[in-house]
């Protein structure tokens, strides 16, 4: 049962949009409440497991922004903001997948 488990992992994914306006699908991997504000945690995303495994994934921490009705994602650029976050996600992450960052 456990690997029929694994077999339906289902990503959740968001595609985002840079500077110049390339876009880039990414996974996101955690949510976290930090200081009343609403982070995102992603990577970016292959649907190749192979190639996901062999590059090194870099971890985004975006926050979430609400705009009137809409809602958009921001770069934390905040050096101390960022490093209180990373804390809160390495933690959570730590717990839920068993292993020490």
């Amino acid at each position: 049962m456990a690997m029929e488990e694994e077999l339906d992992y289902t990503p959740d994914l968001i595609t985002l949009e840079d500077e110049k306006g390339i876009e880039h699908q990414c996974e996101v991997i955690d949510a976290a409440d930090y200081n009343n504000e609403r982070y995102l945690a992603v990577v970016p995303y292959s649907p190749d497991p192979e190639k996901m495994l062999e590059e090194d994934a870099q971890l985004v921490i975006m926050r979430v922004v609400q705009d009137g009705d809409e809602e958009f994602l921001d770069i934390v650029e905040d050096d101390e903001e960022l490093a209180a976050v990373s804390e809160v996600f390495a933690a959570r992450l730590e717990e839920l997948y068993d292993i020490e960052l």
